[in-house]
């Protein structure tokens, strides 16, 4: 039962029976809450065309209503405001259809596959803050496209290869005296990390050095030693120079491992994981392609570029004089093989906006080519995050490290849980389970409420209350709700819907909220919004919150009543469970 549908197709009967209008788009808005209803309808605008007072319009519709449509029980003018309360009976109704619906929070088959690439990392550091957030956006994109009904692929495309590869490749050489991540004690991301770090502080010694020479600071940069023996790695590794590749296969392997611990930490997975060592040269034959149809122009140096004035952008690089690809170039080829892998009808790419620009050159480039995919490509450009102390800098070493982030939420939700004495009873490793499920969800949720375009600042400690706008809050109603299951089941008490028509305001809030689910799924479907559900979910858990302070279920002397309750705290239950789980957040049954 749809119960907005049904008052806006008899708001369309009153108008056509009372005042003969023919409507076809009656929109229905929430009611405010100094007044009583739980619908809007706005009737100023049929007031000039009928001469009908704002007052006369909205009785006339209500009492229509009242009369017709089965769902209603009283109504109230307010200006030109007609506000609709439901009745007790359609409200059990639409709740009985929830109870009974399987598929509850699952949207039909689309019959279609949509690729969400995100957290591309380079294999010359660890994962940082910045990653935390593209991860958990990307894999909560991906989950809520998935209950949307599209078959969706994760994607993940490691860079690999290039000069700042070949930084810590260079500096673990001169530097590193053979230490490995066993002999270190250090993952293998974190051991590559420091080689980078360690190559930007030998790197700056020598251009200072250069310029103490006499040399302007931009020549020292492109002079300094350190970064020409650079450069010639990297042609080395481009030549299968074996050594070179030796070295370079190692480190990755150091990287992969560590990059696995931490993935597996976060509660993130890829189904298909692309390299860019394996697709940089991928896209040149576009520009062949593009050369022979006119979409490209070929300069007297022998560079390629597209001309995008056209677009309101300018001319772009395709092809070096070297004939050497730049990121465009492999980025057009690794479109194209994705979908050749895939055939998906759309391509989600989960990236910082600080790379804006180049995403709507390569759209706009492909498009010029006239891929079949070109229409479906979409930047999911998020904003940075920051901490209370600032900015992060890979080079200089000061970048939040995510492992340990993360190992900080675990500790802080340690101390936190101890001092509420919510892990009383516990053998030692549920304990621990908790301690990370409650750390996880609540920078998942941290990161994920804010509106992926946003820049934002994260503060863990706010991040991990127990109350307010945080994950441990609807974690613990989860809790709290099969510890009400547990207690219903000891005690017989069965979850039903019959025969129980009389319900508190808090319980006609609570089922309001799960007949938006579908909707609220949807909407963030369309706009690839985690903030949406998140949002949901904690009006969710706060509405319940308020039923449960306000009704004692087991005091309950009306059997009927009572077995609604458990029936609608079990609903609730699997709600926040599923709504949570879009976020990559685990609930727990017990705190």
């Amino acid at each position: 039962m749809n119960i907005e549908k049904t008052i806006q197709s008899h708001i369309a009967a009153a108008l056509k029976a009372e005042f003969d209008v023919e409507e076809n788009n009656i929109v229905l808005q929430s009611t405010k809450k100094e007044f009583e209803g739980t619908y809007t309808f706005v009737v100023f605008p049929y007031v000039k065309a009928l001469r009908k007072s704002p007052v006369e319009l909205g009785n006339a519709i209500g009492n229509y209503l009242i009369a017709n449509s089965g769902v209603v029980s009283a109504f109230n003018v307010v200006q030109g405001f007609l506000n609709i309360s439901i009745a007790d009976s359609a409200w059990v109704d639409l709740f009985t259809g929830i109870f009974k619906d399987k598929t509850f929070g699952q949207l039909p088959d689309k019959n279609e596959t949509v690729m969400v690439e995100y957290s591309s990392p380079n294999t010359n550091k660890p994962l940082h803050l910045g990653h935390l957030r593209n991860n958990f956006l990307g894999f909560s994109v991906a989950q809520i496209l998935a209950a949307n009904g599209y078959k969706v692929v994760k994607a993940n495309l490691v860079n690999d290869r290039g000069i700042h590869i070949c930084k810590s490749m260079l500096a673990y050489q001169k530097f590193g005296n053979g230490e490995t991540p066993e002999s270190s004690g250090m993952k293998g991301d974190h051991l590559v990390g420091k080689y980078y770090v360690e190559f930007d502080k030998h790197y700056k010694v020598e251009i200072k050095a250069l310029q103490e020479k006499g040399l302007s600071e931009d020549d020292a940069k492109k002079q300094a030693p350190l970064l020409i023996e650079a450069q010639e790695m990297l042609l080395k590794w481009e030549n299968n120079d074996p050594e070179t590749i030796a070295l370079w296969e190692k480190m990755n392997e150091w990287v992969f491992a560590g990059f696995g611990l931490t993935y597996e930490k976060m509660g993130v997975s890829f189904d298909k994981i692309y390299r860019e060592s394996n697709t940089y040269l991928l896209g040149k034959k576009f520009v062949e392609e593009g050369l022979k149809s006119g979409v490209f122009f070929q300069k007297e140096d022998n560079s390629v570029w597209i001309d995008l004035t056209d677009e309101g952008l300018d001319q772009k690089l395709v092809l070096r004089k070297d004939g050497t690809s730049v990121y465009i170039t492999q980025d057009l080829g690794t479109a194209e093989l994705k979908y050749n892998d895939f055939k998906m009808s759309k391509s989600v790419y989960v990236v910082g906006n600080e790379q804006d620009y180049h995403f709507e050159v390569l759209f706009k480039t492909i498009k010029k080519l006239g891929r079949p995919y070109a229409e479906g490509l979409f930047h999911l450009s998020y904003g940075m995050v920051d901490l209370p102390s600032g900015k992060m800098k890979s080079r200089e070493g000061t970048v939040v490290d995510a492992d340990d982030l993360m190992q900080e939420m675990t500790d802080t939700a340690r101390e936190r849980t101890l001092e509420l004495g919510k892990t009383e009873g516990f053998a030692k490793a549920e304990a621990d389970e908790l301690y990370d499920t409650l750390a996880m969800g609540a920078l998942k949720y941290f990161l994920l409420k804010v509106d992926p375009k946003k820049r934002m600042l994260f503060n863990p400690e706010e991040s991990i209350d127990f109350q307010g706008h945080t994950g441990p809050f609807i974690q613990y109603t989860h809790a709290r709700i099969c510890s009400i299951l547990r207690k219903a089941h000891e005690q017989g008490i069965t979850g039903k819907t019959t025969d129980y028509s009389v319900l508190q305001e808090s319980e006609r809030e609570v089922i309001y909220l799960l007949s938006q689910y579908p909707q609220v799924l949807a909407d963030a479907g369309r706009e690839l919004s985690p903030a949406l559900i998140s949002f949901y979910v904690y009006d969710l858990a706060k509405a319940y919150n308020r039923f449960y302070n306000e009704v004692n279920i087991f005091n309950e002397t009306d059997t009927n009543a009572q077995q609604f309750r458990i029936a609608f705290s079990g609903v609730v239950g699997e709600t926040i469970q599923k709504a949570m789980s879009l976020l990559g957040i685990k609930v727990p049954s017990r705190m």
